[in-house]
C-alpha cells in the first residue's frame, strides 16, 4: 500500500533548536507548495540587512509613490537569492504571476505587484522575500521525521507583521510551546 504524504501548502514550518543549518536557525517558513515533486517556501522571520524596500524599487527603477507603504525585504531561503517573491493577502491577483495558496494568502512573482505597491496600491498585506527555501521529493518530510521542523497554521500577524524577531516564539506558541523547553534530539518510544 503507497503511503500519501502530507501536504504542508499553507502551513508553517517552525525550526527546531539544533537544525544543523544556520541558514534555518529559529526561521518561521511559510509553505506555498508541497506535493509529491518536492516542496517550496518562504522564510518570513529573517529581514534583508543589505536591501530597504525602497531601495530595491530605485534598482528596478520603479517609481514611487504618495502612499508607499513600508515593507521589509526578507531573506526568503537560500534558493535564488536574486528572484523576488511578493508574499501577499488573496485580496490581490496580478494579471500573470500569482499563485493562490489558499484562501488568505497567496504569491506573486512579477514585477507588476512590485510596482502597484510603489503606488501605494496592491495587497492590503505583503512580504517581498529575495529567494526561497525548496526541497527535493520526501526531503522535507524526512526533516520534519528527523525532528528539524515542526508545523503549525499560518496566521497573518505572523506572516505580515514587522516584528520579526517575535515571530518564531509567536509560532510555538500557537502550538502551546514554550521555546525554553525545546530539545535538539529527538525522543522514539
Amino acid at each position: 500500500m503507497k503511503q500519501v504524504s502530507l501536504d504542508f501548502t499553507g502551513k508553517m514550518l517552525i525550526a527546531m533548536p539544533g537544525m544543523g543549518d544556520p541558514r534555518f536557525e529559529h526561521s518561521v517558513v511559510y509553505m506555498c507548495a508541497h506535493s509529491d515533486d518536492g516542496a517550496m517556501g518562504l522564510i518570513v522571520n529573517k529581514p534583508a540587512t543589505d536591501i530597504g524596500f525602497a531601495d530595491l524599487l530605485e534598482q528596478l527603477g520603479i517609481p514611487v509613490g504618495e502612499g508607499l507603504r513600508d515593507i521589509r525585504v526578507h531573506f526568503g531561503g537560500p534558493v535564488e537569492h536574486g528572484r523576488g517573491f511578493v508574499l501577499h493577502s488573496a485580496d490581490y491577483e496580478a494579471e500573470t504571476g500569482t499563485m493562490k495558496v489558499d484562501d488568505q494568502v497567496a504569491m506573486t512573482a512579477t514585477i507588476e505587484v512590485l510596482e502597484q505597491i510603489a503606488k501605494g496600491e496592491g495587497p492590503a498585506s505583503s512580504m517581498l522575500a529575495l529567494g526561497y527555501a525548496g526541497w527535493g521529493p520526501g526531503q522535507l518530510e524526512d526533516e520534519i521525521a528527523a525532528n528539524g521542523w515542526l508545523t503549525c497554521d499560518a496566521r497573518s500577524d505572523i506572516l505580515f507583521g514587522r516584528a520579526n524577531e517575535y515571530k518564531w516564539t509567536a509560532a510555538l506558541k500557537t502550538l502551546g510551546i514554550d521555546p525554553l523547553i525545546l530539545s535538539a534530539s529527538a525522543g522514539r518510544a
